[in-house]
Parts: structure tokens; sequence; C-alpha cells
């Protein structure tokens, strides 16, 4: 999963100053989020983008849609020169994501809030369906400051819609500034529970925790369940994290773009080293399913042999 997560931020950089300006901050701290989704828990079908029994992805925060792109170009959904053409005109890739344009994408969100409303619609209807299908329901800290976000969550929890898994990218910035700086959101997690959601708050930058996490969500029946994810805006990318207005920038300057290649260099090399890694695991387990047969074989032959000579 962590290898997978390092290909989207390589990627979502790339697309980002191939087009000259972007949503980066908070592509890059989903990253982590979308690798264990479609590694782990997602059933979805690339061949079949509009297959019956998927499991759906709303991405309230839309904005962020240069990471999900992403995640459909490695797994297929259509060519990864499609990245490149991200906001051009006729693009089957709008800043925001829509589902008319994208395949793999299965709402059309970006106006703040709206999404929702629309997982929590999905996931009701579904629920009526008996479907045993989840909804994963992506928000971003500072679009809590959208009124409709809890009205959602209130007929979310009223509904006990347990197969609805809300995330939060708790990463503390906006448009305009720090989440707290802008309309201070306090503790979220309590908030949640307090609407009737079963919560859960972990590190939204280590994938075994969220995978943690969304499998004791599927585990828990009686009520909605909701994972605040502490993330960093521009994870991954230590210039882009430390950026002070990291929520969308430009490529205007020498400096930003001297940074993203610097910053493209080392995923690439980190890349390697998982790749490398995987590789040197996957060896070894063949190695030992090698070893535990001839084992096997021999203690049989052994066996076989004193058999005859008693």
């Amino acid at each position: 999963m962590q290898l997978f997560a390092t290909k989207l931020r390589r990627d979502v950089l790339a697309l980002l100053q191939k087009r000259g300006y972007g949503h980066v901050g908070g592509s890059l701290s989903l990253a982590d989020l979308y690798a264990v989704l479609y590694k782990k828990h997602l059933k979805h079908r690339a061949n079949d983008p509009h297959w019956d029994g998927r499991d759906r992805i709303v991405l309230s925060k839309g904005h962020a849609g240069p990471v999900m792109y992403a995640c459909l170009a490695e797994e297929g959904y259509f060519p990864a020169e499609w990245l490149y053409t991200l906001n051009d005109g006729g693009t089957h890739l709008p800043s925001h994501t829509d589902r008319l344009k994208t395949p793999g994408v299965d709402v059309t969100t970006g106006s703040l809030g709206q999404g929702t409303s629309q997982a929590a619609g999905v996931a009701y209807a579904l629920q009526l369906l008996h479907k045993d299908t989840y909804v994963y329901l992506i928000v971003g800290d500072g679009e809590l400051n959208e009124g409709q976000c809890w009205e959602a969550f209130a007929f979310i929890a009223a509904k006990r819609l347990d197969k609805c898994i809300v995330f939060i990218d708790d990463n503390k910035k906006q448009l305009d500034g720090t989440t707290k700086e802008v309309l201070d959101p306090f503790d979220i997690a309590e908030k949640m529970r307090s609407f009737g959601f079963h919560t859960q708050k972990v590190n939204g930058q280590d994938v075994e925790a969220i995978d943690a996490a969304i499998t004791a969500a599927k585990q828990h029946h009686t009520s909605a369940n909701a994972i605040v994810l502490d993330t960093i805006k521009g994870a991954g990318v230590p210039w882009f994290e430390n950026a002070k207005d990291n929520h969308s920038m430009k490529w205007n300057n020498d400096e930003i773009n001297e940074q993203t290649a610097k910053a493209l260099a080392s995923l690439d090399q980190r890349i390697a080293a998982l790749s490398f890694e995987l590789q040197g695991h996957a060896m070894a387990c063949a190695c030992s399913d090698e070893a535990r047969d001839e084992v096997s074989a021999c203690t049989a032959r052994i066996q076989t042999s004193a058999g005859g000579e008693a």
C-alpha cells in the first residue's frame, strides 16, 4: 500500500506541474487513504466501471480530483496519458470530479458540502435494496464550514447507514488559512460522536492504521461510522508540506519547478526502493514455500522408507 501511495504522490505532482496549477495540498494528504481503499477494501472493476456490485467513493472535496485521477489511471480505468490533459478543453479530467466525464467517478462534486448529501442518498438507497456494498464518503475539514455537511451527517446517523463510512481529511488548512483561524472546528471526532457516529481518529498518513480503522468500522453495525484522518496538507513531499499557501498552487516560478523536480526524483527513488523490497519479500516467500515443500517431501520419503524397513 505504501508503494501505491508513493506512486499516487508522484503522479499528482507530475500532472499538476504539467497543468501549471492545481489543488496540490489536499490531494497529497489523501494519497494514503486512496492507496488503502483501492488496494485493500474497495470492490471495483476497472474494465466495468458501472458494475452493480461495486462500492462507491464520493469525493465531496472534489477539488482533490488529481489524487483520484492518479489512482484511477494506476488501476487501469483510463490511459495514463489522460492525466496530462487535466482541465484542458474537452478533457475527461476536469479540475473537480465529474461522473459524466471520468470512468470510475460515481458522483459529480465540487460545490463543497453537496457530496455529503449525495453520499447519504446513495447509501440509503443501497440499504433499502439490501445491497452488500459500501459508500466511502471523503470530506475536507474546511468543508465542514458548510451546514449541509451536518444535515447529511444527521441523516446518515439517524438512518444508521453503517455501510456509509465517512472520512474527514483533517489537514488543518483550507483556502483562506488554517481551519482554526477561519472557523475553529474544535474536536471533530467528538462532534461526530455527538451526532451518533461510531468514530475513530487515526494517523491519516499511516496506511496500516487506516486499514485497521476501516476493518474495525466494517465490524461495527449498530450505528454509522466515521474515521477522522489526522493528516498534513502536502503530506509525503516535504517542500509542499512546509509551503504556507499549499491549498492550491501555481507552477509559475523557478523555485516551485526546481522543488518539484527534486520531489519527483526523490519519489521515483522511493518507488524503486519499495519495489525492490517487495520483490525481495516475494522471493523470500517463494523460497520458504519451496523449502517447506521439500521438507514435506523428504519427510514423506523417510516415513515410506521406515515403513518398508518395518
